[in-house]
């Protein structure tokens, strides 16, 4: 059977108008969950989701062979419409998939001990399947763009089945990126298609904009995947309070209460994205936007453009808005929060939602801090009330909580000032020198091509971050160093790398950045046997491209530090200076090999 008419659902997301997907009840208030989101998104709009759920489990699976699989649950979903009660109409829409999995054939010939999952009880049986889900694989060829010549003829005749392959190999090759992201990214590449086929140079204009959905596509699923792991991680509390903070700076003007709801109703969409339910993600997520906008007036002015555009492009809209005015004259925070004397008595009988509106008012006055030093703000608050609220005078014990809160907020202040001064005097090349120096000293046993990886990374957040406005760039950094702080966090659980970092990766989440930026050198680390060949001079270091010969330098860089982690800087500028001068004169000589190893 071919698999066309299912994906046509983009289509009409695409070009209907949109809908109110507004719903009276929750989940739990329906008897079959799979009726519910059948009769929510429609059927055609259902498939697709089931296809890209079957494309995230089953990787290796062709695409005529998944349809066959949507063809069951769509079967099922029908019966359990016309009949809510039946049995198996009645389970999470989680084991009706995997429950279909585990009847393939075969399925421990193509997927190995991924099959043993089928023996686990639910949800144990789907955090098994999801540990087996390959980011990237290689056996999943990237998507092939047709030719230039041909690809808008195809568009033309073929549009549903071009844009619906599309979907599979995006979804098989991406198993954490989430159903409307796939489904946004699909719309993004059909506009493309629409803007470049009138062009005179089909391909060149496919190509400029496919690097920027391709770039894009990237930035989501590394955001997406942080933001399952915060909430796998760290508990729904620290989710709820990061995405609070957000909220509240991007919408200082929107009621206390309509933001808790906004900020709780997401949480429980991304539990479902992250849980790999790509039928229920998409549901929920489209309700979620769609009552949103439904209260934009209670939001944000600037919400209406978005609200304007059809459903999954709204999404994209809102997340990239800029956030919105402060309103005028909000008062002091210090008179309610630390000279009233009566705070304990606010904060003791309900604790969560004291700090709750203490986050909402202090974020929405300051937009140009982080998330992550918000966090770290209202912890040292709530450590502070937690002890002076047990002695005999607690006003006294916390009214110098300004003071402490402030040296917080300097730290970060500090950080940022320093690296991006080092990043604009310095320029990029020198910035990625110092922070390889670093970090190699901070943590010697990770691998030379791991630390290289990391100091690219922070590197990138520099270029990133420091061209940006300043009140723009600690929200800009700490947020991708957070992402790859928690990189490194999740490598050291399998691998540890020394006292140090698990230290830093058993912090809370909001402190894990200034841990690792006051760690210091490891002093217990030891050396290894000296290896000549991490030192390997030869003719490649004249001859190779530049950015091959550049990176070979800091790798010898990295490996000088390792051998000598207690170097100081003026005996690295003595040592890079001895080494700019012997590749100058070997370079030149007709045998460079024999130079340099004289050298």
């Amino acid at each position: 059977m071919k698999w066309l008419t299912l994906i046509s659902f983009v289509f009409l997301l695409s070009s209907a108008r949109s809908r109110n997907l507004q719903r009276t009840a929750r989940d739990a208030e329906h008897k079959s969950p799979i009726a519910h989101h059948f009769n929510d998104l429609k059927e055609e709009t259902f498939k697709a989701a089931a296809m890209i759920t079957f494309a995230q489990y089953l990787q290796r699976c062709s695409y005529d062979g998944l349809s066959k699989l949507v063809k069951d649950v769509v079967v099922l979903a029908h019966k359990c419409v016309a009949s809510e009660d039946a049995p198996e109409c009645t389970k999470p829409l989680s084991s009706i998939f995997l429950d279909e999995i585990c009847q393939v054939e075969k399925l421990r010939d193509s997927y190995g001990d991924m099959a043993d999952c089928c023996a686990k009880a639910d949800p144990e049986r789907n955090e098994c399947f999801q540990s087996f889900k390959v980011q990237q694989p290689d056996f999943v060829p990237p998507y092939q763009r047709p030719a230039a010549a041909v690809i808008c003829q195809e568009y033309k005749d073929q549009r549903v089945q071009l844009l619906g392959h599309f979907i599979y190999t995006v979804a098989r090759r991406n198993p954490f990126l989430n159903s409307p992201a796939i489904l946004g990214v699909a719309v993004e590449y059909e506009n493309a298609l629409k803007t470049c086929c009138p062009e005179n140079d089909v391909g060149a204009c496919l190509d400029e904009k496919a690097a920027v959905i391709k770039e894009r596509a990237k930035h989501i699923v590394v955001k997406q995947q942080h933001t399952c792991r915060v909430l796998e991680k760290y508990g729904e509390r620290t989710f709820q309070a990061s995405k609070l903070v957000h909220m509240s700076q991007k919408y200082p003007k929107a009621p206390f209460p309509e933001l808790v709801k906004v900020v709780h109703d997401s949480k429980d969409v991304h539990k479902k994205c992250c849980d790999g339910d790509a039928v229920g993600c998409l549901d929920d997520w489209l309700e979620l936007i769609a009552s949103f906008c439904s209260k934009q007036d209670v939001f944000s002015s600037k919400l209406q453009p978005c609200c304007q555009l059809l459903p999954l492009a709204r999404t994209k809209c809102i997340m990239e808005l800029e956030f919105d005015d402060k309103p005028d004259n909000l008062p002091s925070l210090v008179e309610k929060y630390v000279q009233d004397k009566e705070v304990c008595k606010s904060y003791e009988p309900n604790h969560d939602e004291f700090l709750s509106e203490f986050v909402y008012e202090y974020s929405r006055r300051h937009p140009e801090y982080s998330t992550q030093l918000i966090m770290r703000i209202t912890k040292g608050y709530e450590t502070l009330l937690d002890k002076c609220c047990k002695t005999d005078n607690p006003a006294e014990c916390y009214g110098n909580a300004v003071e402490d809160l402030n040296k917080e907020v300097k730290e970060a202040e500090d950080v940022v000032q320093t690296n991006c001064e080092l990043f604009n005097t310095r320029g990029e090349a020198e910035f990625l020198k110092g922070l390889l120096v670093r970090y190699t000293k901070k943590m010697p046993q990770v691998s030379t091509n791991t630390l290289l990886e990391i100091g690219k990374k922070m590197t990138a957040v520099g270029q990133k971050c420091c061209n940006l406005p300043e009140q723009k760039r600690m929200s800009c950094s700490e947020h991708y160093l957070s992402i790859i702080i928690e990189d490194m966090c999740k490598r050291q659980e399998s691998t540890p790398i020394n006292d140090q970092v698990s230290q830093c990766c058993n912090e809370l989440y909001s402190s894990r950045r200034p841990c690792f930026t006051a760690m210091g050198v490891d002093t217990k680390y030891v050396p290894p046997p000296f290896d000549p060949m991490m030192f390997n001079f030869d003719e490649k270091m004249c001859t190779a491209p530049a950015a091959e010969r550049e990176e070979g330098q800091l790798k010898l860089l990295i490996n000088l530090i390792k051998r000598k982690p207690q170097m100081t800087e003026e005996q690295l500028q003595t040592i890079a200076g001895g080494f700019s001068t012997m590749m100058d004169k070997c370079c030149k000589q007709s045998d460079v090999d024999s130079c340099l190893g004289e050298e």
